[in-house]
């Protein structure tokens, strides 16, 4: 047998969580400090996402819990619509899972790597299976339910499911164990629940440190930002795999009808223009389109000019809810200047708009080797580790 056959004999296929599971820092497990905060995060995110879809204002408790040398257990539990009994498995079992991910609409749920990331990660990293309880509204008890992830198949393997009696009307309540390191200041996980209490003043957070010190962030507003709505993907920074996947999948017949039912600002005019400049016919098939005239087709994209996306996808906290949220959550250390908040124009990356916010304050009782502090969002979210430009 040659080598070849021998190589070919060794090659398998593996799943997307078996892959990760040898792969974490992909995940933005890469440190023991930012674990914790990740998975903080992604929790968070959840309880936002689901209140505000739901229509209720969150009020979400946090609690770390050292339970070991570098070792945590995290809880975070919501007032949310709850999970359906069948679907909780999946939520937190199986990777990449989820509702909001192939929607265009700004959600935190897009932003990170799900909630069922940091089960894995408590799992390789401390052996310990996630602790889910969530009732809806119907159901007369809610359900507690017990799982690890089967990395193999990348499904949920569920230990324990069990109804139970909860003093909640509705919501969710989710316990991870991980190995991580908790710490105070920049980039810790107090860092991040102030900032997102900051934008957005419509939640109460309740805090509680490993120390057992509770924090509350109470709700600043009693308004729920808008709903977004669902657009389709705008043509700048789309990918050229993106573009040929969609050409093969859409249901048009003609290159112009592709252009302006799958994509959001084009309209039949610049659609016909767009195939000018990329030298194709209009009513060519779409699923007919080579790599070659893709490419053209994506460099006539910045040939033509078209209009920002539409921005009703997105949420902006906007200027008035920033400085509210800053003087709700920063108003102890009495700084003694507020800059204007900032919203910038709506940006494009990969077909999807996302838009970016700031604060900024200074002065009066902020530490002395930091007296600015800049804050800067991305679609509501902090940017905890990206250093602004």
């Amino acid at each position: 047998m040659g080598i070849a056959h021998k190589m070919a004999k060794k090659q398998k296929e593996i799943s997307i969580a078996e892959f990760f599971e040898k792969n974490k820092q992909i995940l933005g497990f890469d440190s023991l400090t930012k674990a914790m905060v990740v998975s903080v995060k992604e929790a968070v995110d959840n309880s936002l996402d689901a209140c505000e879809e739901a229509r209720i204002l969150p009020d979400i408790l946090v609690i770390v819990e050292s339970v070991g040398k570098d070792e945590y257990r995290i809880i975070v539990e919501d007032n949310g619509p709850g999970i359906v009994r069948k679907n909780i498995p999946l939520v937190f079992g199986k990777l990449l899972y989820g509702s909001r991910f192939h929607a265009i609409r700004q959600s935190r749920g897009q932003q990170g790597i799900g909630i069922s990331a940091v089960v894995l990660y408590g799992q390789l990293t401390t052996g310990k299976p996630a602790r889910i309880i969530s009732k809806i509204r119907e159901d007369e008890v809610a359900y507690e339910v017990i799982l690890t992830i089967d990395t193999k198949k990348n499904e949920p393997k569920v230990i324990k499911e069990t109804p139970i009696i909860w003093d909640r009307e509705e919501g969710t309540h989710v316990e991870v164990t991980i190995r991580g390191r908790y710490i105070r200041g920049k980039q810790s996980i107090l860092e991040y629940l102030q900032q997102t209490a900051i934008v957005n003043p419509h939640a109460q957070i309740t805090f509680v440190d490993p120390d057992g010190r509770k924090i509350i962030f109470k709700r600043a507003a009693d308004i729920l930002p808008q709903p977004t709505r669902e657009i389709k993907p705008h043509p700048y920074g789309i990918e050229l795999g993106q573009l040929l996947n969609m050409a093969r999948s859409t249901k048009a017949y003609r290159l112009t009808s592709f252009l302006t039912t799958e994509f959001s600002r084009v309209s039949p005019k610049i659609a016909e223009e767009i195939c000018k400049k990329a030298y194709l016919y209009g009513d060519m098939r779409p699923k007919d389109l080579t790599i070659e005239e893709a490419k053209r087709l994506m460099e006539s994209f910045n040939k033509v000019k078209l209009m920002a996306p539409p921005t009703d996808c997105l949420s902006p906290i906007g200027e008035n809810l920033i400085k509210k949220g800053l003087k709700n959550v920063l108003g102890s250390l009495k700084p003694g200047f507020y800059a204007r908040p900032i919203t910038r124009e709506p940006k494009v990356y990969g077909g999807n708009p996302f838009i970016v916010e700031a604060g900024l304050v200074y002065g009066g009782e902020l530490p002395k080797d930091q007296p600015v502090k800049i804050l800067r969002f991305a679609n509501r979210v902090p940017l905890l580790y990206q250093q602004g430009g």
